[in-house]
Formats: C-alpha cells, structure tokens, sequence
C-alpha cells in the first residue's frame, strides 16, 4: 500500500512540474504585461487643431486650414451668388454649385455654376462672381468647338472646367476630350485669353485627381498624342507668364524674365516648391531665386530644378510642377499604389528642339517623404520623358550625390519634363522572436508527441489499427507542425534588410514598378507546410471524433470496411488538396505577385489582407472556414459523447463497479485534448476590447501549445504499460548508477534505493485507476484507453 502511494506521488510530481513550468511562464508574462501597459506613458497633448496631424515637429495642416496650429482659415465660407450655393471653398481652387444639371441634359448631375476662391496681395481672401455653365454641352461637343476657341476661348475652357469637377465620373473618353480642348487652349496659335489659360490650369488639376486606370484605359483605347500635345502646350504657356504664375492644388506653372531695364542677364535660375501645410500645391508654396547657382533644399523643400547656361545668358524661363505623373502614361514603368510620383518641368524660351539643347545643365532635387511611410526606397531613376517615344528615357540623365538622405539629386543635359521614378519595398514591422511561452509550450509538446507516436507504435499489438494509425497520425502532423513552427516561422528577410544595395550607387535604369516584394520562396515553402499540417492535424482530430462516434455509439456495427484506407486518403489527401488549389488559384490570379498573396511577409504564414478584401484572404477561405467546421463538429460529437458514455449514470452497476467523478473528469479533459476543444478560444481572440483579448490570448497560447504534452500526460503518462517500461528504465538507471559508484553507498541511501525499488514495482497496480470506461460501458478492444487516455492492451 505504501508502494502504491509513493508511485502515485511520483507520477503527479512529473506531470505537476511539467505544467506548473508552464503555468509559470504564463503567469510571469502576464505581470510583465500589466506592469508594460501601467507604465505606458499617456498621449501627448493634443496641440493641432481642424483636423491637423503633427509629423516632423510641425502641424501638418488639412487644405482648409493654415497656421501653425491649423487655426487660420484658409477658405471661402460658404456663400450664394446667382442664385447658386455654393459650399466652402479651399483659398486658389474653384467651388461647384450645389445645383446640378437636370436628368435629361448631356451635362446631367454636373454643377451649374463654378466660383473661385482667391487670396489677395495685402492677404485678404475673396470670392469672384460665380461663372455659369450651360447644361446642354458636354466634353464630345466641345471637342468639337476647337475652331471656335479663338473666339469664344474663355467660355470653352469655363465649361471644360465645370464638366470635369466630379473626378468620379470621368471616363477614358472625357479624358481624353478634355486633354484636347485644354491642350489648344493653351495654344498660342489660338489667341486664347489669359483668363480661359488659367480655367485650363485648374481644368488640368482637377484631371490629375481622376483615376490612375482610367488614364491607363484612355491611352489603351485612344492614343497618347492627347496628353503629348497637352504636355507640351503647357511648356509653352510656362514661357509666357512674364514673371507670373498659377498655381493649382495638383499644378504649379510659373515663368522668370529678365526685367527690361536690368543692366545683367542671368545665367542660373532655380524654382522651387515647397511643403505646404497639406499635400495640395498652393499660392505661397512656389519661388524663384535667379542669384544662385546650386540647389539649396531645406526640410520643407519638395521638389527644385536650377537651370543653369553653360555658353550663353539665360532669357525667358517656364517652369511647371506635376503633383504626379498620370499624364505621364508609361510601359516601361507601371503604377500599382498611391504613390505620388511627381514631375518638373523646366525650359528656355529660345530653346525650340526640346530634348536636344546641349548648352545647359539642369540639376533637380526630389524629396522623397511625400510618398506614404511605411516603405523604405529600392531603387530610383533620374528620367525625362521623350515625346518620340511616348515613354520615360535616362539618356542624358544621371544621378548625382546628395548630402540629405531625404533627397534624391539629378544632372541631365537638356530641358523637358523630368522625373525620380522611385520603386520602394514595404517596411514591415517583423515580430519578434517566439518569446519563452510559447517556445517552452511548443518544446514540451515536441517532446511529448514524440515519444507518444514512438509509444503508439512499439505498443501497437493487441489495439485496433485504425485506433492506433489515427492517434499517430494526428500525433505526427501536430510534431511536424510545431518543429515548423519553432524553427521556420520566422522569415529570414528579417535580418537580410533591403536587398538590392544602396539605391543611390546602382546603375541608372528605369525599375519597372513603383513597388517590389522581397522574394523568399523558402518562406513561401514554409509557410505551405504549416498550412499543409495545420489542416492535417485539424482533419485528423475530425477524424478521432467520427472514429470514437463509430467505437462508443455504435458498438453493435461493425466498422466500413477498409476503414483505415478511408482515413488515411482523407486525413492526408485532403488538406494536400486544399493547399493545392489555394496556390494554383492565387496563382493563376496574380503569377509574378503571388507569393505575397498566399503568404505573410512578417511572418511565413497565411496572408491576411486588408479589410476591403478580407473575403479574398487566403487565411479565411483555406484555413479557418474549414478549421471551423471540423470545430463545430468536433464539438457536437464531444457533446454527444460526453452526455451518452462517459457522465451517463447506469443503476444496475453497483458502488464498486461504478466511475468515480475523477475518472469521468479525466475522461472528459482528454476527449476534449483530442478534438482540439481548446482552440474555440482563438474566436474570443477576436473581442474588440484589448484588456480582454490579450487576456484570451494568453490563455490561448497557454493551452494550444501544450497540447502535444497534454496529450503525453493523458495518454501516455496514464497507461500501465509506460509506467511499467518506464519502472524498468528507472531501476536500470540506478543499477548503472550504483556500478559507477566507486565508494559504497551509505545505509541511508541503501533504504531510499530500496524504497524507490518498491514504488516502481507497484507502479503497474495502478492501471486500474486509470482506466477510462468500465468494461460494462465499453469492451477492452474499443475502450478509449485504445485510441486515448488509460492503458493501452499490452
């Protein structure tokens, strides 16, 4: 009897140090996390106001509001003239009218009325009169009203400007009209007035808000001669503003000349445009220095081009500044993001054979913070755009060294359009290494399913096949899964950083995308893997259900025959099949981008996309749907098993016979380790509330990567045949022990030796504690002690 108590002892100190291990952990990562978030510090006071968000130590203020604290209106307010209404409107850009074109009118839905906002020389800002459009034009008709620009210029250009207002109806066919008729309004053949010129820069602004694909589709469907000519024509006006300027939210143009009186020409000038309070262009945010001859950039320059003579003085020069580059459509250099890449202009009024003037110097300057953070640079070309071949082209160009970092230097020999196309790599946020939960939880359920499956087969004689093979084979797919886990979740891109080198050494050559993934196919390896045995160990624990529901439910049928064939082509073809036709699909859809569309960057798992296209997520159609109809079931048939087998009271057994509280609670824990119960608590993770998902979290993390040792203990620890290997394991060691012992061992030890002796030898009386049914409720051959907890038949 005293034997019987210490080998009892002895079992509940393993089990009880291995989870008590763990537990700690837990506990110990839940203080670290209270006493983390306690210390965090408080947010900063709010001091931008309107909308305003502080970056680079200033407020960066929304298009209505300047100053710095974004209190300073820099707006209209909303007004009525001509019996039209109009709302705010941004100081330098135009207002529509509330009251739009009837139904049955070609303008149908477009405003009736336009209103600029404007700012004067003493800083006062006013409103000029409203201009009215006429509802029975459209951009088609008015493309065919060129020849009558000379005449009626400003009311052409007023109704381009007013059909273009809402950048969501535009179409391929709009575009391009537009681009037509603004681009021989800017014409000096046609003797436009100046007023319908600057309509036209506005017209132009509200085009480059259109978007990207419908650009795309208008040079595919028509031809880029539209957007050329346009291009060009506003080169010209540039030369002909005579020290002006027009400045529009997505366009700058402005123009220097020599004064008539000035006794010295220049020979260097350099136009700048500078950070505004929001990412619009405005009034203030353009100057030009003629007493200089190098770039000069401060923190709030954006973009700067000095043009400099190499044999002659300088005369008239024009200058004009692209928020981006949609007119700018080119094949060798496609756009997938929102990526501003904006273009400069730069030229001379006696200069005629643009692209070919070999008498200047032209250096620029990019910032490159306007782009979206979270991505760090690539790759970088200092290009022009050549009009004989519709497309970017760095011949002349080169990059050049840059004291900031920010900025991106360029020297070509020749004026025209010029542009940095930059292509940049995601900066992700990789997470850090497993921490020592969940490493020490994955550890023990290595070692746990490991010696379960090594125990399963050397013990298989006198059990079922199929009871073994499914107990292996969920045991095999759970280990395989968690040595990926431990040792392939990790994407090594991790501490490779950006491939490609310094993007400010490598060759000058167009990238040919704004974006580039960092390729890793091991990664993309791994990630298949996981998802292969995630999905195996997930349809293997169905499989346990179905096959206990056959053994307890329905002892009096035999089982279909060639069963184990039936559960091995489902348990390990199946999850084959699925992550087969999750990669041909992704595949097919996106081929050279697919591996960032399967898996994550920051880890190599399953993507999970943005919220717009989480249905499109490989993560929810192949994994988690199917995970969660195996749960569901899984959680029927414990239910089932639960109420019918193993807490079902039976008044013909006697008190000796009948199952102790304990037994049917052991009983229970580990049907429910098996069909993977615990994990119903990854959908408490989903809880909006922090406090309490991160409590789920550990808590879940606690259990799901202890299963294997949960396993180990309940199925493995329990049965008498490995306490009674484990007995002899035990008194071999301590025979090795006591050879190797050169001195003799003392009585007290001699006494403890021979009290451990007789603990192990009792160890195999304990089989029937740990029996999970009485043979009254199941057979030997179909107790869960067969394909479960309790000893196996020896």
């Amino acid at each position: 009897m005293a034997s019987y108590r210490d080998s009892k002892v002895l079992v509940a100190a393993v089990c009880g140090l291995l989870t008590g291990t763990v537990l700690g952990l837990g506990v110990w990562r839940t203080m670290a996390w209270i006493q983390t978030v306690a210390s965090s510090s408080k947010p900063p006071l709010e001091l931008c106001r309107n909308g305003g968000t502080w970056a680079n130590d200033r407020c960066n203020c929304p298009e209505l509001w300047r100053g710095l604290r974004c209190t300073i209106p820099n707006f209209c307010e909303n007004s009525t003239d001509k019996m039209f209404t109009f709302k705010r409107i941004p100081v330098g850009s135009y207002g529509y009218s509330e009251e739009v074109c009837e139904r049955n009118t070609p303008s149908a839905g477009k405003p009736m009325a336009t209103r600029l906002c404007t700012l004067s020389e003493t800083g006062q800002i006013k409103l000029e009169a409203a201009t009215t459009g006429n509802c029975s034009a459209s951009l088609q008709s008015l493309e065919t009203q060129i020849d009558d620009i000379r005449n009626h210029s400003e009311n052409i250009s007023t109704e381009v400007q007013i059909l273009t207002s809402n950048v969501n109806q535009l179409t391929s066919e709009g575009i391009s009209a537009a681009a037509n008729v603004v681009g021989q309004i800017f014409n000096l053949s046609n003797h436009a007035v100046p007023k319908a010129k600057e309509v036209a820069v506005a017209t132009v602004s509200q085009l480059l808000e259109a978007r990207e694909d419908v650009f795309q589709r208008a040079v595919d469907t028509g031809s880029p001669s539209p957007f050329n000519t346009l291009i060009k024509e506003i080169e010209d006006y540039s030369l002909s503003l005579s020290n002006g300027s027009v400045v529009q939210p997505n366009i700058a143009v402005q123009s220097v000349a020599p004064s008539e009186n000035a006794a010295v020409s220049f020979t260097s000038v350099r136009f700048s445009v500078l950070r505004g309070s929001s990412d619009s262009f405005s009034s203030g945010s353009t100057s030009v220095d003629t007493n200089t001859d190098r770039l000069e950039t401060s923190e709030v320059t954006e973009l700067q081009i000095l043009l400099s003579a190499t044999t002659d003085k300088l005369e008239d020069c024009g200058f004009v500044a692209y928020q981006n580059s949609k007119l700018f459509q080119s094949k060798k250099f496609s756009t997938s993001t929102s990526f501003s890449q904006k273009v400069i202009s730069g030229s001379f009024k006696e200069n005629k054979t643009r692209g070919n003037s070999k008498d200047v110097s032209v250096e620029m300057a990019f910032n490159t913070k306007y782009r979206p953070t979270g991505y760090q640079l690539h790759s970088y070309a200092c290009v022009y755009w050549d009009f004989s071949l519709n497309d970017w082209d760095t011949r002349g160009c080169v990059k050049v060294p840059s004291g900031r970092a920010e900025f991106l230097h360029c020297r070509c020999n020749h004026t025209t359009s010029f542009a940095v196309l930059m292509s940049f790599l995601k900066d992700y946020k990789y997470p850090e290494p497993l921490d020592r939960l969940s490493t020490a939880g994955c550890a023990l359920s290595i070692t746990g399913l490991a010696l379960t499956v090594a125990f399963q087969i050397v013990t298989r004689k006198g059990r079922k096949s199929s009871v073994t093979w499914v107990l292996v084979s969920l045991c095999s797919s759970m280990l395989i899964f968690n040595l990926l886990f431990v040792f392939g979740i990790e994407n090594s891109n991790k501490n490779s950083g950006a491939s490609g080198g310094d993007p400010h050494t490598q060759r000058n050559e167009i990238p040919p995308a704004d974006t580039k993934d960092r390729s890793n196919p091991g990664c993309t390896a791994v990630a298949a893997l996981l998802h292969y045995f995630a999905l195996a160990t997930f349809t293997w624990s169905g499989l346990s259900a179905a096959q206990l529901h056959f053994l307890l439910l329905r002892t009096m049928k035999p089982l279909p025959p060639h069963f184990t064939l039936y559960l091995s082509l489902t348990g390990w073809g199946v999850p084959a099949g699925v992550v087969a036709m999750t990669v041909g699909i992704i595949y097919a859809q996106h081929k050279e981008e697919w591996e960032l569309k399967y898996r994550q960057e920051e880890v190599c798992w399953l993507a999970i996309l943005e919220e717009k296209n989480t249905l499109k997520s490989p993560f929810l159609w192949s994994f988690a749907m199917p995970v969660s109809v195996i749960l569901l079931s899984n959680v029927a048939v414990f239910i089932t098993i639960t109420v019918k087998v193993l807490w079902k009271k039976n008044q013909h057994l006697t008190s000796t016979k009948r199952v102790s509280s304990l037994k049917k609670l052991l009983s229970t824990l580990s049907t429910a380790v098996i069909f993977g119960i615990t994990w119903l608590l990854a959908y408490l993770m989903l809880i909006d509330d922090r406090s309490t998902r991160m409590a789920f979290s550990y808590i879940f993390c606690l259990f799901n990567t202890t299963q294997g040792l949960q396993i180990f203990i309940l199925y493995t620890v329990r049965n008498k045949v490995f306490q009674r290997e484990a007995s002899k394991v035990w008194k071999s060691l301590s025979s090795s022990t006591e050879r190797m012992t050169f001195r003799g061992p003392s009585v007290s030890q001699l006494r403890l030796r021979v009290r451990m002796y007789n603990m192990l030898r009792a160890l195999p009386a304990l089989n029937e504690r740990f029996r999970l049914l009485e043979p009254s409720v199941a057979t030997e051959e179909t107790a869960l002690s067969a394909g479960g907890p309790g000893g196996a038949s020896a």
